[in-house]
C-alpha cells in the first residue's frame, strides 16, 4: 500500500503553485540529465500555464553533431565516401543554420518532454510552443523555447470520507448462461452438405467472375474459386448475399452491384459491377442438442445441470469484478459531486479529442481504419467528439479529485508497489521488476507510473472510508 509520508519534502511533488492556484510564478528550475533542459513555470488563468524553457548549449551541440551525421548519409563530396562526410564538413558545407534547425526539428518534441519533467506538470491537451526570435543558437550558446498549455484543473475538496454508497450483489443471469450454452453449441457444431435451397445462416461454396459495367475482363481481385460464404454475415459488398437467397448446388446466378463510395480499393469505390457466381455447394450449420452427452463432450461435466453450474459460478465471478469497479467508480464520483472544480471547455474539447484518437489508435492495431469506423458507426468525427465530452469531463473532475486526495493525504507509492505493479510486465519481457523501474526512470517514464499508483492509493482510501447503503442484484437499468 502507499505510505502516508508525514510532513518531510516530497522530491517529485509538483511544482508548489501548479496545483494550488493561479496568478504567480514559480521558481521551479531544475536540470535533468538525461536531456539537459532547464524550466520555469508561470501560471495563467482557465488552468493553462506558459513554461519558459532552456536547453543547454552542450546539448546543443550534441544534437547538431546528431544531425550533421544523418545530413552526411546522403552527401556526396570530393575526397569523402557517400556517408562519411566529418559533421564539421556538413556545417561548413550546409551553414550551421540550416544543421540547427535539423537538430531543432528532430529533438524539440524530446526537448518539450524534458521540460514538462522538470516542471512536474499533468498537461492537458497539446502545446503551443515558440522558439525564440534570436535565431540559430551560435556555438556555446543555449536555445530557449516556451510553451503554454493546458494542466490538470485543480479540486477543492468537500466531504470525501465517510460517504455512503450502495453496492449491488454479483449474479449470474439465467439468460446469460443460456447465452454461453449456445455459444457453445456453436463452437461444437458441425457444416454438413444439404441439397436445399440457401437460406440465411447457410454457407454457400461458389466460383465467382467480377467484371466492372462496361469492361469485359474480370477486375483485378474479382475472381475465386471455391469461396466459402455464410450469407447473413454482412461481410461481403451490400447486396451480395441478398441475391444468394434461394440459390441451390449447380445454379448459375448473375449478381449485379454498386461498390461503396467509401470502398476500400479505390478503383472499385462507386463502380458498378457484375458477378457470375457458381454455386458448387450449400453447407448448413448443424447444432448438437443440450443434453447430458453435450455436457460431456462439450467440457467433460457428467450432466448438463452441472455444467449450467459451472457456467453460471464463472459468470458470477466476472460479475463480481464488475460489481466491484462499478462500486469504486461510485465512490469516486461522489466525491467528485462534492468537491468544486471548474473544467475549462478548452480542456474538455482537448481530452475528448485525446480519447478518441487513443480509441482509433486501438482500433487501428485491430485492423480497422478510422475512416471504416466512421463509416461503420455512421457518425462523422465531429459528432463523436461532440458526444465524447461528457466522459472528458468525467475523466478530467476525477483526476483532480484524486490529486487533491493524494495531495491532502500525502500519498506515496512504496518501492514495493512499484514492483509489484511492474512484475506482470516484467515477466512478459523475461526481465525483473528492478530492471524495469531502472529502465522506465532513465527514459523519464517512471513518474507516470508513480502518478498512476497514487491515484489508485487515493480510490483505495475512499473505498476504505465508504459505508455501503444497499445492496441489490442488477435489474435492467443496470445492464
Amino acid at each position: 500500500m502507499a505510505q502516508r509520508t508525514g510532513d518531510e519534502p516530497r522530491p517529485d511533488a509538483p511544482a508548489p503553485g501548479v496545483s494550488k492556484g493561479v496568478g504567480h510564478s514559480l521558481d521551479a528550475i531544475v536540470q535533468t540529465m538525461s536531456v539537459a533542459v532547464s524550466a520555469t513555470v508561470t501560471e495563467l488563468p482557465e488552468s493553462r500555464v506558459r513554461v519558459e524553457a532552456q536547453v543547454s548549449a552542450e546539448e546543443i551541440e550534441r544534437r547538431v553533431a546528431q544531425a550533421a551525421r544523418t545530413l552526411a548519409r546522403d552527401m556526396k563530396l570530393p575526397g569523402f565516401r557517400k556517408g562519411k562526410v566529418p559533421a564539421g564538413v556538413v556545417v561548413q558545407r550546409l551553414g550551421r543554420e540550416v544543421v540547427v534547425d535539423e537538430a531543432i526539428r528532430g529533438s524539440l518534441g524530446r526537448w518539450y518532454v524534458g521540460a514538462l519533467d522538470v516542471v512536474k506538470i499533468h498537461p492537458v491537451g497539446d502545446p503551443d510552443i515558440s522558439l525564440a526570435e534570436t535565431g540559430a543558437p551560435a556555438v556555446g550558446e543555449p536555445l530557449d523555447f516556451s510553451f503554454e498549455i493546458g494542466v490538470r484543473p485543480v479540486a477543492t475538496l468537500g466531504d470525501y470520507k465517510g460517504l455512503e454508497v450502495a453496492r449491488r450483489e454479483p449474479s449470474a443471469d439465467p439468460e446469460a448462461v443460456d447465452a454461453e450454452l449456445e455459444q457453445l453449441r456453436e463452437r461444437m457444431s458441425k457444416l454438413e452438405t444439404v441439397d436445399e435451397a440457401a437460406q440465411s445462416s447457410d454457407f454457400v461454396v461458389m466460383d465467382y467472375v467480377g467484371t466492372l459495367d462496361g469492361e469485359d475482363e474480370p477486375f483485378d481481385g474479382g475472381t475465386g474459386s471455391d469461396q466459402v460464404i455464410e450469407l447473413g454475415s454482412g461481410r461481403l459488398i451490400p447486396g451480395f448475399e441478398d441475391q444468394l437467397i434461394g440459390a441451390a448446388a449447380g445454379d448459375e446466378r448473375k449478381i449485379e452491384l454498386t461498390f461503396p463510395d467509401e470502398y476500400g480499393a479505390e478503383h472499385l469505390a462507386g463502380k458498378a459491377a457484375t458477378f457470375a457466381v457458381s454455386v458448387n455447394e450449400i453447407r448448413r450449420r448443424v447444432m448438437p442438442e443440450l443434453g447430458d452427452d453435450f455436457a460431456s463432450d462439450a467440457a467433460g461435466f457428467d450432466t448438463l445441470d452441472e455444467l449450467r453450474e459451472d457456467i453460471a459460478s464463472r459468470l458470477k465471478e466476472a460479475d463480481e469484478t464488475r460489481a466491484e469497479a462499478d462500486f469504486r467508480e461510485a465512490i469516486l464520483d461522489a466525491a467528485v459531486d462534492n468537491a468544486t472544480v471548474t473544467v475549462p471547455d478548452a480542456h474538455i474539447d482537448a481530452r475528448a479529442r485525446e480519447l478518441l484518437h487513443r480509441m482509433m489508435h486501438q482500433l487501428e492495431h485491430q485492423g480497422i481504419s478510422p475512416q471504416v469506423y466512421f463509416q461503420i458507426s455512421g457518425k462523422t468525427e465531429d459528432e463523436m467528439l461532440a458526444e465524447g465530452r461528457d466522459d472528458a469531463d468525467r475523466t478530467l473532475r476525477r483526476e483532480a479529485v484524486l490529486a487533491a486526495v493524494v495531495d491532502v493525504e500525502q500519498l506515496e507509492p512504496t518501492d514495493g508497489d512499484v514492483l509489484d505493479a511492474l512484475q506482470g510486465s516484467a515477466v512478459q519481457e523475461s526481465t525483473t521488476p528492478e530492471k524495469l523501474r531502472d529502465r522506465l526512470e532513465k527514459a523519464g517514464r517512471l513518474d507516470d507510473l508513480l502518478d498512476d499508483l497514487r491515484q489508485r492509493a487515493a480510490v483505495d482510501l475512499l473505498v476504505e472510508h465508504a459505508t455501503v447503503t444497499a445492496a441489490h442484484a442488477p435489474d435492467a437499468a443496470d445492464e
